[in-house]
């Protein structure tokens, strides 16, 4: 009798990475998933309890430090022997109090993520490897070859921030602003454009500084001309841009140009000028509510949408109400409102008359339905046209997808449609999200 023979295929090593935070983060996770899969790991979801899982952390608040930390825990108890990597800004920023924690094996800082699979196989477990990011000076960022979304991939333009606001940590977490090489982006950009991605989110932690490190200094704008004139790309779309550095030749290309998104995400933070002194942002409510008629009068269905954050230390009924009546008088679509919450480390945490964490949360509630009904009314003015829709999802025959001005749009179609670009006639407005047919 011949013997049997059993093959056993190699065990396959599975990985999980659970991501707080910017779309940054999201970038640089999805670099990180990229080089696994490359050296032969196998990405499964967080709940599958992975044998490595990496907690992609952020820390813009003491409530996200807290997730972070939630999550450690959580992976240890699907999958007690796993080893757990931490990365991203709360490593960056507090790594002993993560070592502090049971079954953190590896704590990566921001610039050491990308050496993430040299320090797995060289470093023991409880190994802590971060360095001084704001002695960094430039922006080495991977080049990815796909991205987990259908429908949209992000380019990382720029890293780091030079401001410095009360409340934020993130000039210690990310290091001075430095921007990746314009050749760099181009070829980011085109290579996704040839996999086929219909929309390009162009992200960083302060892109409107792009450039400013340069020698010779270019900026944004002149990255973009290039972005429009070098590659093919369909739709672009801007990220997060402070007030001060979105200029009128800014406006006039995103105005003249059927590429880029009629769309800008800009924080305002505080209605009030005296909080915003406090907060050490570095333009008023004049200045900004200039800006934002400006950009209304050349860009009339551009999305405006606002960051906004209440509660922030010594912030009066008073100034509150000029906040509310402020955002209520400006032509803005979409607002983000968040509690202040305190983050050890910055000036803010540390400032007298703290604001009870209920009153805050009112105020926030108060923002929020403001900016529900503002979000409604810009919504409504886009029934009976027809707009462009990247279709990203949804259960059935129910489709979602984005207008180039960042508006949900719900219709029927078919699955094949998830990562294209489709035109629909808008039939109608249900709350927040726009009805559409297909063209």
């Amino acid at each position: 009798m011949r013997p049997y023979i059993v093959v056993v295929p190699p065990m396959t090593r599975t990985a999980a990475i659970a991501t707080l935070g910017c779309k940054t983060n999201q970038f640089e996770s999805a670099a990180l998933e990229e080089r696994l899969t490359a050296a032969g790991w196998s990405i499964v979801p967080f709940e599958a309890g992975a044998e490595l899982v990496i907690v992609n952390t952020c820390t813009v608040t003491a409530a996200t430090d807290s997730q972070s930390r939630n999550l450690i825990r959580r992976a240890r108890r699907l999958h007690p022997a796993c080893r757990v990597v931490v990365t991203g800004c709360y490593a960056q920023v507090d790594p002993q109090a993560l070592a502090a924690i049971p079954g953190v094996a590896l704590i990566l800082g921001n610039e050491e993520k990308r050496d993430l699979l040299r320090l797995l196989a060289e470093e023991g477990d409880g190994a802590v490897r971060v360095s001084a990011i704001r002695d960094t000076t430039t922006a080495e960022v991977a080049t990815l070859g796909s991205f987990a979304e259908r429908s949209r991939a992000f380019v990382q333009i720029q890293n780091g921030c030079d401001a410095f606001c009360a409340y934020c940590i993130i000039p210690y977490a990310r290091g001075r602003s430095r921007s990746v090489p314009a050749e760099q982006v181009l070829q980011q950009v085109r290579d996704f454009v040839a996999a086929g991605y219909p929309e390009i989110v162009l992200t960083g932690i302060h892109i409107g500084g792009y450039g400013g490190d340069f020698t010779p200094v270019t900026n944004l704008t002149t990255l973009l001309q290039r972005l429009l004139t070098e590659t093919r790309v369909k739709r672009l779309r801007l990220g997060s841009i402070e007030p001060t550095e979105i200029p009128d030749t800014l406006l006039d290309l995103l105005a003249s140009s059927a590429v880029l998104c009629p769309h800008l995400h800009i924080p305002l933070q505080s209605g009030d000028d005296a909080v915003l002194a406090r907060m050490g942002r570095r333009c008023d409510t004049a200045f900004f509510g200039a800006l934002v008629e400006r950009i209304r009068a050349r860009l009339p269905d551009a999305a405006i949408g606002l960051d906004v954050i209440v509660g922030f230390p010594g912030e009066t009924e008073e100034e509150f109400a000029h906040t509310h009546a402020f955002i209520a008088s400006l032509p803005v679509s979409h607002l983000h409102v968040f509690p202040f919450s305190k983050r050890p480390g910055t000036p803010a945490a540390t400032m007298g008359s703290q604001i009870p964490g209920e009153v805050a949360k009112a105020r926030a509630a108060q923002l929020r339905a403001l900016g529900e009904g503002k979000l409604t009314a810009f919504a409504q003015r886009f029934v009976g046209r027809e707009m462009e829709v990247v279709v990203e999802g949804g259960k059935g025959n129910a489709r979602r997808g984005l207008s180039r001005n960042y508006l949900n749009v719900r219709f029927t179609g078919g699955e094949e449609l998830i990562g294209q670009a489709v035109m629909l006639r808008i039939v109608g407005v249900e709350g927040e999200v726009l009805r559409g047919e297909l063209l």
